[in-house]
């Protein structure tokens, strides 16, 4: 009984999520194309089954499953036509950026003029979940291929939930799912600025909800990280503004009002003009008060 090879895979974009998941592709068997704009950042993955290319279209040549990481929708898209003189026929296509509503519909009618089959598929975690191998995975497309693209995702992920048959509901699905994310971060970083504002050591939050109905692991990160003054990057103010900006959209076309998204956005514009935009999106902190210094005493 013969065994099929494992198809080659092109990762297009290689940075915080994009570089983890080409080596856990690699460490599962796969073949690996590398690229990204930042040629070091592709070549610096340079390993046996991993090869880093120059250009889109030297990438895909010969896979037959392609992802995307990149950081938006119209990256997504140049990137797709510049790499369109390779792209097979009939290839998988599997775009796990988050790119919003309106992006990820004009990326499923660029996968349908290319013939690719699409799947939208954003994913839940940050830096450290991807070089684990625990993103969780949220998908949407067509049932026919899915036995192809679940070991893709099970060497990337720790768990896949299949949201729909329709393309742009898990994109739909990631914004809601970002926004509960930012309000815990700014929840946070405004209560421990309050607190020592209002001459409280910050710390002692930390302290009341450990091991409560409000604690979470995600609580005692970002709460960690903030009591440190250590913004090393998971999540990007960057990355987040972007993201806030595709809720407050998504918010306004569907017809309600979230007062909290669109304050969330301000605060991160306000730390984001202050030339923090490659810190942790915990960073937050920094939009209400001093704008450096540790948060002790």
């Amino acid at each position: 009984m013969s065994i099929r090879p494992l198809p080659t895979i092109a990762v297009l974009g290689t940075g915080l999520i994009g570089a983890p998941i080409a080596r856990n592709l690699n460490k599962r068997g796969f073949t690996v194309h590398a690229w990204n704009r930042t040629k070091p950042k592709a070549q610096a993955l340079a390993a046996p089954g991993i090869l880093a290319f120059n250009s889109p279209a030297e990438a895909v040549q010969g896979a037959s499953i392609i992802i995307t990481v990149l950081k938006d929708g119209s990256s997504v898209q140049a990137v797709l036509q510049a790499a369109a003189p390779a792209l097979r026929s009939g290839a998988i296509w599997l775009q796990l950026g988050t790119v919003g509503v309106e992006g990820i519909d004009t990326l499923a009618e660029l996968a349908r003029q290319f013939g690719l089959v699409f799947y939208d598929a954003p994913v839940q975690g940050t830096r450290q979940p991807a070089e684990a191998a625990q993103l969780v995975i949220l998908a949407s497309g067509p049932v026919a291929q899915r036995d192809a693209v679940q070991p893709v995702f099970d060497a990337i992920g720790k768990r896949t939930l299949w949201v729909s048959e329709q393309t742009g509901m898990s994109s739909r699905l990631k914004l809601a799912l970002n926004n509960w994310a930012f309000a815990l971060t700014h929840g946070l970083a405004e209560s421990l600025l309050l607190a020592k504002a209002l001459g409280v050591a910050p710390a002692l939050v930390l302290d009341a909800v450990t091991g409560g109905p409000m604690d979470s692991g995600y609580f005692q990160v970002k709460a960690a990280a903030i009591l440190a003054d250590d913004y090393s990057t998971s999540f990007s103010i960057a990355n987040a503004t972007k993201d806030a900006r595709l809720i407050v959209d998504a918010a306004k076309r569907s017809g309600i009002q979230l007062d909290g998204a669109q304050a969330g956005l301000g605060r991160f514009e306000r730390v984001l003009a202050a030339g923090h935009g490659d810190k942790d999106m915990a960073a937050s902190y920094l939009a209400g008060g001093p704008l450096s210094g540790a948060i002790t005493g």
